[in-house]
């Protein structure tokens, strides 16, 4: 894998722009007003203390919840108003924190149907095949998914979103249950995607290390707003964020997850 630097795309017009969104629950609000913008090639981290919001936000962008108010626009279309499969099939794409496979299928299935979900016109299938062979999944084409290792599994589940094409990636919590020689995978998966498909990735993700590495510019959600954006160097060493975040010692998923 290369090791050249990550950076932003920031001479394009934005891919996806968020207007005021917020969610609530009844009188519960998770959050409000948040506003921010990610461009083609660019990968936004989002981090922030349990509780802060992170995966509701990936489930109101991706359409799995509605927004109590705002805008989203993909490419400058809005799609505030569209379900999870429409939203899907004009590119906003996102993984989840726990393994999301046709686990009695085996793994050219799940290829298959993920590509057959997305009818989309933008599939690369010969990068889908370099991650496989990347991932040791080249070999077991025809294994059940099920009988895979863990890891082997969150890996299919990658690639899975890779063959639909994405234009914009949501992917939440991507290291969460690797081991740590694993993670370098993900390294791999995200420069692929950036390289090979010009796509926006935002990125949930509770490993700091990894945070650093793959995100140029990072928010910080805290109590239902954003706390900090910018630079993720910058943010990273801001009091505010390190007594809101970096500071708690014991990491869990966010409790609405």
């Amino acid at each position: 894998m290369s090791t050249t630097e990550i950076t932003s795309d920031s001479s394009d017009k934005p891919l996806l722009e968020v207007h005021q969104l917020a969610k609530a629950f009844g009188n519960l609000n998770v959050f409000d007003n948040l506003s921010f913008q990610m461009g083609p090639r660019e990968v936004l981290g989002v981090i922030g203390p349990n509780g802060a919001g992170k995966t509701t936000l990936i489930n109101v962008l991706s359409g799995q919840l509605a927004a109590s108010s705002g805008t989203v626009l993909l490419d400058r279309d809005p799609i505030s108003r569209l379900p999870f499969h429409a939203r899907a099939r004009k590119g906003m794409i996102r993984s989840f924190q726990h393994t999301n496979i046709f686990s009695e299928e085996s793994v050219s299935e799940n290829l298959s149907r993920a590509k057959r979900f997305s009818s989309s016109t933008h599939t690369d299938e010969d990068g889908a095949r370099s991650l496989l062979d990347s991932f040791g999944l080249s070999d077991k084409l025809d294994h059940p998914a099920v009988d895979l290792p863990y890891g082997l599994q969150k890996m299919l589940g990658l690639v899975m979103v890779y063959i639909t094409g994405p234009r914009v990636l949501l992917l939440d919590e991507p290291a969460a249950g690797l081991e740590s020689r694993e993670r370098i995978l993900v390294d791999q998966f995200v420069e692929t995607a950036l390289d090979r498909l010009s796509c926006g990735i935002l990125i949930v993700e509770h490993d700091m290390d990894m945070v650093r590495r793959l995100c140029p510019r990072l928010i910080v959600l805290d109590d239902g707003q954003i706390l900090a954006e910018g630079d993720t160097a910058d943010v990273l060493r801001r009091r505010e964020v390190i007594e809101a975040y970096l500071g708690v010692t014991e990491e869990k998923t966010d409790a609405e997850g």
